[in-house]
């Protein structure tokens, strides 16, 4: 497995993960020669329905090379609640170059709710696959490796840890999925980044989509020619 791989025990993977550097535009902006050696810790539960709450996806392969770019990011650990079925993923985002920190999550069944003397039951058990620890023991493991730290999320649990690097002269960036992050975090607001702002260079497009939908419209208009004026 070439994927940092956590359980209860802790780690099982033999060897920690190689970033594919080739994947990755080596070309330095002055902002980049400035700081040479920067981590990124995304919380990818927070980015993810950050994003889609907005009605778009993020193309990861895009967000790896737009930290390179804009913060040279060397390192961007990704936070997961791990889920079996995702082990596919899990490959794709490492290819990608994120090294990926796999947390256990639990799944919970709806407790029964009583309102109004009716109980409403909710069949579908609910994951839990908190990271928030996580990001920030690796934040301060990682401490001395990085010269700044780039922080993916808008959870108001991260204050602390912001805080303290911030106070440390560590933090670069503070990066939320949208307008609508924690009100803990809005005395930072010098240091925070709307990713929703950069939907246009980071957003996943499906080009089969969008080429079955152009052969539609042409279809149509094949078949459908508007009348003539």
């Amino acid at each position: 497995m070439r994927y940092k791989w956590y359980d209860e025990y802790g780690m099982s993977s033999q060897k920690r993960p190689i970033r594919p550097h080739a994947a990755l535009d080596q070309t330095e902006t002055s902002k980049q020669r400035r700081t040479k050696n920067n981590y990124a810790f995304i919380d990818s539960q927070n980015l993810n329905l950050g994003v889609q709450k907005l009605g778009w996806k993020m193309d990861w392969r895009k967000f790896r090379l737009w930290l390179q770019k804009e913060y040279n990011v060397t390192h961007a650990f990704m936070f997961i609640g791990y889920m079996v079925e995702n082990e596919a993923l899990y490959e794709l985002m490492h290819e990608h170059g994120y090294l990926i920190v796999l947390k256990p999550t639990l799944e919970i069944k709806a407790d029964t709710m009583i309102n109004a003397g009716e109980e409403h039951k909710d069949e579908k058990p609910v994951v839990k696959g908190n990271i928030d620890a996580d990001l920030v023991l690796y934040a301060m493991k990682e401490y001395r490796n990085y010269d700044k730290a780039v922080v993916v999320s808008g959870d108001g649990d991260f204050f602390g840890l912001i805080e303290y690097l911030i106070n440390q002269h560590k933090l670069l960036k503070l990066l939320t999925p949208n307008q609508r992050y924690s009100t803990l975090l809005k005395e930072f607001d010098t240091y925070i980044e709307r990713l929703d702002q950069h939907r246009k260079e980071l957003a996943y497009r499906d080009h089969r989509r969008n080429s079955h939908r152009s052969k539609v419209v042409e279809k149509n208009a094949v078949e459908h020619p508007r009348p003539e004026a």
